[in-house]
């Protein structure tokens, strides 16, 4: 897991001294340190890096298993405050203190294309958003929907004086 040099818990410096130690020194003994004993203690190095690797893993996924659970928590906490404050309509005192609770709005979970699931979705609003596809909603005209003198107050009484105005006429000829 940490055979490339950036991933090496073991220092450059480190590195070189071990190749030192393994190349021109290979033959040289010091009191409790040769090539040998450093390789050894390199290579517990890289196990327990290895280790601590796998642990945080593990720390990864029983925190996600956290974080699912106390989604599915809420879930099942806000249904059960609808239920409640249904059938306590009828109770002031213990509407009052269902009104008094607050539980946080659980995560909507979204799938993503790589098959994972996102927690929770952006806001509308929000600057990490998506872009929405497709067509942009047609434009609504900003004028009025009667130009002034049309109200419709001003046209059913032109429709009457229209109406009444022949008459009128075939009256006064007749």
């Amino acid at each position: 897991m940490f055979d490339t040099n950036e991933n090496d818990p073991i220092s450059p410096a480190m590195r070189a001294l071990l190749e030192v130690f393994s190349t021109e020194l290979s033959e040289v003994k010091f009191p409790d340190v040769d090539a040998e004993v450093l390789e050894e203690a390199a290579s517990r190095v890289r196990a327990q890096a290895e280790a601590v690797a796998k642990a945080q893993a593990a720390l990864e996924a029983a925190r996600q298993v956290l974080a699912e659970g106390q989604d599915a928590l809420v879930q099942k906490g806000q249904r059960a405050l609808a239920y409640a404050r249904v059938f306590a309509e009828e109770d002031a005192e213990l509407s009052t203190k269902l009104e008094a609770i607050s539980l946080p709005r659980a995560g909507r979970k979204v799938a993503r294309a790589d098959g994972g699931v996102v927690a929770e979705a952006p806001a509308q609003g929000d600057e990490s958003a998506p872009k929405r596809r497709g067509r942009p909603p047609k434009s609504r005209p900003s004028a009025p929907l009667f130009a002034e003198g049309s109200a419709p107050e001003a046209v059913a009484a032109a429709l009457e004086s229209a109406e009444t105005a022949p008459v009128a006429a075939r009256s006064a000829a007749a």
